[in-house]
């Protein structure tokens, strides 16, 4: 970037200012695209339209005149673009329709805040500097993870939610829909996975660790929660969330948090009398059997769930299942038996491994939490590493591919500040605008080879202290402005300060769209 960057976020590759006249938009101005760019066009069109009250003309030929084109270089990489920004004309150079929408993202930030309204503005300058882009993400895996389990949110609600992620060139959408609190995602040959798994009584009121421990006696607080996914619905959301370049991952838990699917179907459980749908928060010690029945259960709800999302990858969680149920089952120890193996985290590594087959049958990839590492890990299962960074070490080290989740860096539902007495209730811990800004994901002491195993890095949404979307955004914003960064821009990435300059222009842009957001203490300071 220049001495005087752009205001731009993420900042990409390069950007060089050219000494002309501003670009100036109106209603005369030509969108020209052909095939593969007619789509991106359409989508720049339609934003136009709706911040200006313009309906520019649109055509696959060239024009002359004000002008936005897309142009197509195959040599570019299928994410990267270039943007020339001149007192006539724009261009937007991609080798493939998500380079051009990045390059369109771009081009609306050069734009006016009042780009992202929703109430046209023909009265507003619209004009953009004149500039030079080339840029390209450095990972390949750019995500955020949304958790509907503990509380549902309204599918509005994540439209609204993937809009701004796609304008932050995020391109992975983890959508964590079933845990011990809630099942979210309609099963139609299983239809009490919702019609039970779905509603619980009633939330921790207060800090769960302090109902936990009974420092106070804080109890329930009283108001059932409850709400699914239609597949009509998820297949909506998918399909929007495909236009702006964003795939969804959904995470369907095993063989732990799996005490709201155990409630609807106790059969798959180890209990003689199934728990409800949890009412608390925390680690549960409700598993899965390792029956033939269970897995016969388990595969025709993951038929379903591919139906439904065509990403390659699908999450399975692996995480946190602690093993008393299996410890004290008699059936499931005469099944390690059976199999040869030493101990219940050899089961589980087990267990991860018949579902990476079945997966593998339907030519999808099977991404785990960095508890799938214990008892030995799946061939080809790609680690999320969440509890620091050992787990994509060991991925890494052993030929798997891994993403950078780690607490508390990425973990968004942790405090934004020190003094937690002035924040809404989180669930602990600290993790600051600087200190997203500031991660860096590669790991030191791998080899380039084994570096270039670390695919990409994401921030975490666990939403037991996020009730609302509202409150959802506020813990997401700024920090995801500022792993945007971290996923998008080159190392070394601006300095901090450099971040918090553009970042003046940026919250005005999400104050335009009713983004919710926290206003950085270290932007208040500058």
């Amino acid at each position: 970037m220049n001495a005087t960057p752009l205001p731009l976020v993420p900042a990409p590759n390069r950007c060089d200012r050219l000494d002309q006249a501003d670009f100036v938009l109106g209603s005369a101005t030509v969108i020209t695209a052909a095939e593969p760019f007619a789509a991106t066009a359409r989508f720049l069109a339609h934003r136009l339209e709706t911040c200006t009250g313009w309906k520019l003309t649109l055509t696959g030929e060239s024009a002359a005149g004000s002008r936005i084109a897309f142009a197509h270089d195959a040599a570019l990489s299928s994410e990267a673009y270039t943007l020339r920004v001149t007192t006539d004309a724009v261009t937007i150079t991609a080798a493939a329709p998500a380079g051009a929408f990045y390059g369109v993202q771009t081009l609306l930030q050069l734009l006016p805040p009042a780009v992202f309204d929703v109430q046209p503005r023909p009265d507003l300058n619209w004009h953009a500097p004149c500039v030079e882009i080339k840029d390209a993400p450095r990972f390949r895996w750019r995500g955020i993870m949304v958790d509907s389990s503990r509380y549902f949110q309204p599918v509005a609600a994540l439209k609204k939610f993937i809009d701004v992620i796609a304008q932050h060139k995020f391109n992975v959408f983890h959508w964590h829909l079933v845990d011990d609190q809630g099942w979210r995602l309609e099963i139609k040959k299983y239809p009490k996975l919702t019609a039970v798994g779905s509603k619980r009584r009633e939330s921790p009121r207060g800090h769960s660790a302090a109902n936990l421990q009974k420092a106070h006696n804080l109890g329930g607080d009283g108001c059932p929660i409850e709400g699914f996914y239609t597949q009509d619905e998820v297949r909506d959301l998918v399909a929007y969330a495909a236009a702006r370049h964003v795939q969804i991952l959904p995470e369907i838990e095993m063989p732990g948090h799996a005490q709201a699917a155990i409630a609807a179907y106790p059969e798959y459980g180890l209990l003689p009398e199934a728990k409800p749908v949890s009412c608390n928060w925390g680690i549960h010690e409700t598993l899965f059997n390792t029956k033939p029945a269970t897995f016969a259960f388990i595969e025709d709800v993951l038929t379903e769930v591919m139906a439904l999302f065509p990403f390659e990858y699908l999450h399975i969680g692996g995480d946190e299942a602690v093993k008393p149920q299996w410890q004290n089952d008699p059936a499931t120890q005469a099944h390690i038996k059976e199999l040869g193996l030493k101990n219940e985290d050899e089961l589980q590594s087990w267990f991860i491994r018949r579902i990476e087959a079945f997966l593998q049958k339907h030519n999808r990839k099977l991404v785990g939490w960095d508890e799938i590492l214990e008892g030995g890990l799946a061939k080809s299962a790609t680690v999320m590493s969440w509890r620091g960074l050992e787990g994509a070490i060991e991925a890494a080290k052993h030929g798997n591919d891994a993403i950078m989740c780690p607490n508390p860096f990425v973990y968004l539902d942790h405090y934004q500040s020190g003094a937690n007495d002035h924040e809404p209730l989180g669930i602990g811990g600290n993790s600051s605008l600087a200190n997203v800004h500031g991660y860096e994901p590669i790991p030191d002491g791998l080899t380039p080879t084994q570096a270039r195993r670390i695919i990409g890095v994401q921030g975490q949404l666990w939403t037991e202290y996020m009730a609302t979307p509202s409150r959802l955004e506020y813990m997401a914003f700024p920090r995801a402005c500022a792993l945007a960064e971290v996923a998008w821009s080159p190392a070394p990435r601006a300095a901090f300060a450099d971040f918090l300059g553009r970042l003046t222009t940026h919250l005005r842009r999400l104050d335009v769209q009713d983004v919710r957001y926290r206003a950085p203490l270290e932007y208040v300071r500058l």
